[in-house]
Order: C-alpha cells, then structure tokens, then sequence
C-alpha cells in the first residue's frame, strides 16, 4: 500500500514537473498509478470478501507514536475500486478532452494523480493522525485543480473558497480527533481500536461535533456546500473525478467510519440526519433553478450527498449497508453524467440549456449513455440507482427505528425534486430547434468559464458528434449501471464486505430488483410519478422558486463572513498592533519573564546558590562577556553595537571552551564571523547612529524590562540545572554514539543520527525563511509602477568609493581556496571530530563573505553557475531523500550503516551513509548565505573602481582616473 501511495507521488510530480512536453504520453503516466492500485485490489478481493484485512504499518517515529498505519477491510476497499477504478476513466476521458500538449496539461495531469493518491491513503488510513495529513492533502490539491486556469479571476476566488471552507473544517476535525484520541484508555490514535471501543463522556461528544464539521465541510453540507457549485470553474475532468469518486465523499467516507460506533452519543443522530435531511432539500430545490449543465450536476450531488449522511448517520445495520449502495451508484452515474456534459461542452460550445440545439446524426450513443445515467440517477426500474434507492426506502419504514417516518418523508420528497431535476438536465441536453431558442437568453448568458475550445459555436447548427473514444469512459461507466441494475446480485459480495466492516451486526446482503409489492416499490412509483410532475409543470414551479431569490445564498454567506473577518481583524489590528518594535519586545519579554519568574519564586523548585567560581577561566570569560554586552547596549553608533555584539558572541565561544565544548565553540566562533558580515550588509541601510527620542520615564521602564528577562533567564538556568528528577539523556547518546552510528563527534551524531527527524523539520524552516525574506527583499526593490521612468542611483556619497586592489584581490582568492577546503574538511571529518554539516556551511558562507568584502555582489555571483536557491533546494532534497531512502528499503527513517573499506593511497575509509545528510545540511547552511548575499548585497549608492596596487601611492589628486561602473539594485 506504501509503495502504491508513493508511485502516486512520483507519477504526480513527474507530470507537473514535465508539464506540456509529455504531450499525449501524461495520459497514461497519469492512469498508470490508479491502474497499478486497480490490479493490487483485485489480488486482495478474494481475502477482503472473505472478511479479512490488509495491514501495513510503517514505524515514523515510533517514541512518539508515529506510524504511518494503512488498513484495507470491505469498506475501504469498496472506496478504493471507486478512487482508482473511476480515476482510471477519467484518465482516458482527459486524454480526449484536454488540448494534447496544451498549456497546463501536464500540471493538470499531475495534480490529478496526485489528488488520486490524497483520497487513497485517506480511506486506506489506519491512524487519526495520518487520515488529516491525506484529508488535508485532498484540500491542497483540489484548491490546485480548482484553480488550474490562475489567470482566471473566479477560478481563483473559487480555489481559495474551497481550501478556506475544507481547510477550517479540517482544522476543526483535528481538534476532535485530538479529544477523541486523548480520551481513549491508552491515548491511542489507532482508528480501528478507537471504533472497537469507543470512549465516552463530554470531550468525547464535542470532539464529535468537531469532527462532524470538518465532514459537513469537505462533502458540502448545509450550511457549508457554497464551494462546491464555485469548483465548477474547473476543467469537467476535475469535476467528473471530484463529485463522483474523491473529495466530496471524503466526509461521507468518514460519517460512515463513526457512524455505527458513535450513534449512542445523544448528538450525533440528530445533528448527522437534520443536516442531511436540510441539505438534500435544499440543494435539490437549487438544482431546479439552475441554467448550467454542471451546476444542475453540482446541486444533484450537494442533494444525493444528503441523502448518504443521512442514512449513514443513522447507524443501523440496514441502513448502512443501504448507504454503501448509494455510494456506488452515485459513484457511476454521477462520473458518467459530467463526462457527457464535458462533451456536449465540448461539442457544441456551450453547457446553457437555453442555447443547446437539438443534437444532430451520429449524438444516438451519447443520448442512449445520457439516458441511462440520468435515468439511474432518478431511481428507474432495471437501473442500479433504482435498486439502491429502493433498498434505502427498505431500511427506512416505519418501525425500523425511532422516528423513522419523520425521516422517510423528507426523504421521499427530496427524491422527487431528483426526478425533476434529471429530467430537467436530459431536457437541456435534448435541446430545441433555432426557432425554439431563447434568443433572450442568448444575448444575456455569460460563455461558460472553463469552456474549451469548441468544435462549434453555441447556435450555429447542430453540432458535430463526438469520437468514440471520447465517449468510451462513460459508456463503460453507463454499462455498469445498466449491469448492476440487470443483475445486482453480482456485488452482493461487495456490498455485504462494506457493510460488515462497519458493524457486526449487518448481514449478507442479497440484492434483486424485484421484491414483490411492499411498500418500498409504492414509494419509488410516487417518487418517479411526483418528480414527473414537478417537471410538466416547470413554469409554475420556477415561478414559486424565483422566491428564493430573496433569500441569502451560500456563497453571499460566505462572503459575508469574510467581509466580517475583515472588520475585526483591521480593528483589533488598530489597537493591538502599534508598529512599535519595542513596545511588541517589551510585553513579549516582560510578560514571560514575570510569569516564569513568578512560578519559580512562588514554587519549590528552587535548588540554591551553586558554586560561585569554577575556575579562573571562568571569571576572564564572564569580565569580557559582561564587558561586552553592556557596551553593545551602550554604545549609539550601529556598526559599533554590531561589532560589540560579535565580541558578545565569541566570548560565549570561549565559554564553551572553558566548558569543553570544542564543537560548540567553533559553531559559535564561525556563526559570529559570519552574523558580524550580515549585520553590516543590512546596516548600510540604516541610519549611522541610533535615535533617542525617548525620555527618562520610557528608559526607565525599558531597563525594567531587561532587568527583569535577566532575571528570568538567570532563575530558569539555575532551575534547570539544578532540579533534574531522570537521567540525563545525554549519557547514554554519549555511550551509544560509537557503537550505534559509527561517530565519535556526540554532537554531530545527535543532529544526523539520534535526532535527525529535528535538524531535517530545522532546515526545512530556514529554507522557508530564507525563500521569504528574499521574495521580501525583492518586493521592496520593485518599482511601483511599471510604467514609471528607471530611477538612475545618484552619484556614490565621498566616501563610499570602494578601492579594489590587486594585492587584496590575489590575497582573497587565496585565501577563499583555502577556507572552502577547510569548511569541506569540518564536513567530512564531523562525525567523529568538531565540525559537522552545519558548522563547514558557516564556514563556507564566511568565505563567500570574504569574496563579497573584496569585490562586491558581483565577485560573490561569479563563484558558480548555480543559482543559490538551486543550492539550497539541492540540500533540502538530498537531505530529505536520506531520511526516506531507508524507507524504501524496509528500515526505519534516517537508519544509518557504516561502510568501511581499504583504498589505494587513501588507505583505510570509513563513513556512514548519514553523510548525505550532513551534505544536504551544509548545501541548505550555504545557500541560505548566498540568497542573503543576493537579497542585501547590492548596493546602488556603491562605486566599484578596480585600480593598480601602484597607483594607490601618491596624494589622491595625483591619481590617475580609472574607469567607474555604477550596479544599481
């Protein structure tokens, strides 16, 4: 299952990172992984039928209780033929209905794949913990989907309304699984044992709640559905996939997995079935005030995603096992029905029921395919949908719970208004005659927003037929229905393994489509004869329904709140944030140091004065940093105070030493030459000396401030220190260094080895800082207007006429050789001596600043080819397929070998396969130095005038003018 999720992985990034240049071949790269996973699933139906289940565990960080658990039982299967099975389809469908080659069609491809894999590992997840990360995933990327088309205004405010929806509602669902994981016996996050015994209690009933909004929120429920019918923006590809297989059944997916365990928290079958009941209402109302072929399909699946949390909610053996019916059948129609949307949007340029003409010769097998999915969808005799619903009216009589009556009604009435609505989009499909056309609509219908380029426009005649091939996909997916709706009794196994999975009390299911005369087939008759007339009398029923107007919809809900988000933001905003530094640094530092201070003095924890003095080395170390510190905070020059806090800095250095800390002291050492550099690159901006505007009463409270964060620090360090209860950790790193990681150098073994997992979440971080502040440091140089004039730099300020000697130039590339080989030495030789990744990138960067000292941004550009963020970006990979290389091999992350081996003239070597990492450090430390360089290293007041070293000699008049190159920024 791993390996499944990880081929998606590859597939979807490889296509995206390709892009157009695939050409016809990103097709089926795309289908290969859903087709891949299609194939595994039939060689585990027999087990999974039979009532076993698929396992597969991968230990993460198993201290923490992170492991990434998979588990396929009946019902995840069933989702899972679903996911893959359909995404196969909708491959084949893309290949035919995106432009080959075409702009974005790789990327398309790609997120397509990937979002295939999201949805997978979602209902493959075993673990609460790993079900958000891929329900989060299936977010990501369905905001990449919906808003593939980025020069479209609505395409993007439609992508973004999506991830806010599903991205707060996810939110919201991890704090439930959070409660719900806590309350559990063991503190377990493990789905299958959180299910078998289900805690109770009040955490556990709002952590339900919280649980159930991310659901309502991912499968657009009333009130959260208004992003749905806005994702129509998106290629009908996208839709096709996202309303039949993924996304939207996430959270039906998830109902349905808490469902038979949590009905007897007294919240849930109440909030569950109202909401359910409320949406399937609705949304089928909308269905029949909408003009789009794909909105009317949009409201249809907000309507029939009701009716699954409906009967999943409930919880009953009957009614689940119902609901895994409806699930299927939506699945096949609903697939089919966009893909022949996606046609006649593509045929006849236009999805406007109002504009469509009357299909031409050669449309008979997309009508039969229409035909048969609309009529499934509708509930008719010998289709699947019909066996489904019919089957849903079963577990739903009177007397098969509590109150089962007040919900069959509403349910009864909901599927009319699905009658009426398939007939209104086979009707729209159908078309009229020219003389039939709503010419007034013509003028005033806005094109579709992601129609294609048309083979035809809107009302120019009939259009032209479509290609076999084109409509293959959904003839197949039309087939199904027809099959299942023939001869159900094909997927008893199936449905029976689904519901099974869920609770024990469901029971092999024999499904058939005749039952004889109950009160079920009167229900389906009185569905399909009330939809009948909801649809003859469609002038009446739009004029009653043009009342809703009046009402708020969804999405000026949405919008409302964020206009009142907005509002409350910018007024706190005026209030809390001033845009003082050191007002926000004073309560910051102010409040932890009372509070901190406060629960020491106030508590039992403080251990006594320890020893004064150590040694004499001691007292030289602490005079200079005192010294030091207090001059920096002293001084009123800036480069004075930046030069004060290096000297700081390599007083702690010698701290260190005193210490025994060698390692730490050459970090300290390296990092401080290194700061001193950067302070100076951003200082030239600054103003020469620092202000004081203030008076004696707000300097007064400053060195209050400070006083008291003295303190704190001082308190803690002691505390800390001196009330240790366990065995310090760092004994035994230091006993299992040599013997378990092959180092000597404890501190380097810590950071690529014991706690590797940390260092590669810090690289990552300072990656994304780094990316950050450059794209700040280039915004602030951007000219405000395009149309604006080019500033020229004024003339260099006397003074600021930086000399180049010959001499220097010669003595730094020297010495720059000689620095860079010594920072690869501290690399290599880390693991068992000082040094490491980290500390040989400082080292590095501090010849890189020597470069930039003797010649500028220029000098610093010339060093290599590579931009720094390929430098950068090459040590986060390298870092990052270290950790995973041992997974692929079956080993733990990060699990480190040792290679030792004899060579010609080198002799004996030994290294451990923890090096690549401490490579992928050093590249992340070195181009994380460059991109600073390039962010602040220009100058436009800077003139750079290479001149001889023999003609520095002489009075400054007596010097020969040499040519002056001006570099602005």
């Amino acid at each position: 299952m791993i390996v499944l999720l990880l081929a998606h992985l590859v597939a979807g990034l490889g296509l995206v990172a390709v892009g157009g240049r695939a050409g016809r071949r990103a097709v089926l790269v795309g289908a290969l992984a859903p087709a891949a996973t299609l194939a595994w699933l039939a060689l585990q139906a027999g087990r999974v039928l039979d009532g076993e289940v698929v396992s597969e565990s991968l230990a993460w960080v198993p201290e923490l209780g992170l492991d990434v658990d998979l588990r396929l039982d009946g019902f995840a299967a069933l989702f899972v033929a679903l996911v893959s099975g359909i995404g196969v389809l909708v491959f084949l469908y893309a290949g035919r209905y995106l432009r080959a080659g075409g702009e974005g069609q790789g990327r398309l491809l790609g997120l397509l794949v990937l979002f295939s894999g999201s949805m997978l590992g979602l209902v493959l997840a075993d673990d609460l913990v790993v079900l958000f990360g891929f329900w989060e995933l299936t977010s990501l990327t369905s905001f990449l989907l919906i808003g593939n088309d980025h020069t479209s205004a609505r395409a993007r405010t439609a992508a973004l309304q999506a991830l806010l929806v599903t991205g707060a509602g996810g939110l919201a669902m991890l704090g439930g699984f959070v409660l719900i994981g806590q309350a559990t016996g063991g503190g377990t996050y493990r789905l299958s044992e959180v299910l078998a015994s289900p805690p109770g209690g009040t955490p556990v009933t709002v952590g339900l709640v919280l649980v159930l909004v991310g659901a309502f929120t991912k499968s657009a429920q009333y009130p959260f559905h208004s992003w749905l019918p806005g994702a129509m923006v998106a290629p009908t590809p996208v839709s096709a996939y996202l309303h039949s297989a993924t996304m939207v059944k996430a959270g039906v997916y998830l109902i349905g997995r808490f469902a038979p365990a949590f009905t007897g928290v007294w919240v849930w079958r109440p909030l569950v079935v109202g909401v359910g009941l409320v949406t399937m209402l609705c949304a089928g109302l909308r269905a029949l005030r909408q003009h789009d072929l794909k909105l009317i399909l949009a409201y249809g699946t907000i309507s029939q995603l009701g009716f699954m949390v409906v009967m999943f909610g409930l919880g009953t053996a009957e009614t689940v096992v119902d609901a895994c019916e409806l699930v299927l059948a939506h699945a096949l129609f609903k697939a089919a029905l966009f893909m022949v949307v996606g046609i006649v949007d593509r045929q006849a340029g236009s999805r406007d029921i109002r504009l469509l003409r009357r299909p031409g010769p050669g449309w008979g097998p997309t009508l039969a395919v229409l035909l048969v999915s609309a009529g499934s969808m509708a509930g008719f005799p010998l289709l699947f949908g019909f066996v489904a619903k019919e089957d849903a009216f079963a577990g739903l009589e009177p007397g098969s719970f509590a109150y089962a009556g007040l919900v069959l009604a509403p349910i009864v009435a909901a599927s009319m208004l699905t009658v009426a609505y398939s007939l209104r989009l086979v009707w729209g499909v159908l078309g009229r005659d020219g003389d039939g056309l709503d010419t007034t609509a013509a003028r005033t219908a806005a094109p579709p927003a992601t129609s294609p380029s048309t083979t035809a426009p809107a009302g120019s005649g009939p259009a032209p037929a479509p290609r076999a091939s084109f409509l293959a996909p959904a003839a197949v997916l039309a087939g199904l229905t027809l099959l299942f709706g023939a001869v159900p009794a094909l997927i008893d196994g199936v449905i029976s393994a689904a519901g099974e999975s869920l609770t024990a009390a469901a029971e092999p299911v024999h499904l058939a489509v005749w039952h004889g005369w109950n009160l079920p087939l009167l229900l389906s008759a009185l569905v399909l004869g009330g939809g009948a007339v909801l649809f003859m009398a469609r002038r009446a029923v739009d004029r009653v329904l043009a009342l809703g107007h009046h009402l708020p919809s969804g999405g000026q809900g949405y919008l409302a709140v964020l206009r009142t988000l907005n509002v409350v933001a910018d007024r706190t905003t005026a209030v809390v944030q001033t845009g003082s530094l050191p007002v926000y640094a004073g309560v910051i530092l102010t409040t932890a140091a009372l509070l901190t201070t406060g629960a020491l003095v106030l508590g039992d924890g403080w251990p006594g004065w320890p020893t004064l003095v150590g040694s004499a080395g001691h007292v030289a170390v602490c005079v200079a940093l005192l010294v030091t510190a207090g001059a920096a905070a002293a001084v009123r020059r800036r480069f004075s105070a930046a030069l004060l806090l290096g000297a700081t800095g390599y007083a702690m250095a010698g701290l260190f030493v005193v210490q025994g800390g060698a390692d730490l002291a050459l970090t300290q050492v390296a990092i401080e030459t290194l700061t001193t550099v950067l302070f100076v690159l951003v200082l030239r901006r600054l103003p020469d000396r620092f202000e004081r505007r203030s008076g004696p009463a707000v300097r007064f409270v400053r060195l209050v401030a400070a006083l008291s964060v003295a303190v704190m620090v001082f308190t803690v360090a002691l505390t800390a220190g001196g009330n240790r209860v366990a065995e310090p950790v760092s004994s035994e790193m230091v006993e299992r260094s040599l013997p378990d990681a092959g180092g000597r150098n404890v501190v380097n073994v810590i950071l690529v080895d014991f706690r590797g997992l940390d260092t590669m979440s810090e690289i990552t971080v300072l990656a994304a800082a780094a990316i950050g502040s450059v794209a700040l440091a280039r915004a602030g140089r951007r000219p405000r207007s395009s149309g604006a004039p080019e500033r020229v730099p004024p003339p260099a300020p006397e003074g600021r006429r930086l000399e180049r000697l010959v001499v220097i130039d010669v003595a730094v590339r020297l010495v720059f050789s000689a620095v860079i080989v010594g920072s690869i030495y501290l690399l290599f030789v880390g693991h068992n001596q000082p040094g490491g990744g980290f500390v040989g990138g400082i080292v590095a960067g501090a010849a890189v600043a020597l470069r930039y000292v003797a010649g500028g941004i220029d000098d610093v550009r010339n060093l290599s080819r590579a931009h720094a963020w390929t430098v950068l970006g090459a040590g986060l990979l390298l870092a990052a397929l270290t950790v995973l290389a041992p997974v692929v091999l079956g080993a733990a992350p990060l699990e480190s070998t040792v290679l030792e081996t004899d060579l010609p003239l080198l002799g004996h070597l030994k290294v451990t396969t923890a090096l690549p990492f401490d490579v992928g450090v050093y590249l992340v430390v070195l181009g994380l130095l460059l991109m600073v360089f390039e962010s602040f290293g220009d100058d436009p007041h800077l003139v750079t005038t290479p001149v001889d070293a023999d003609e520095v000699e002489g009075p400054a008049e007596s010097r020969p003018e040499a040519p002056v190159e001006v570099r602005a920024s």
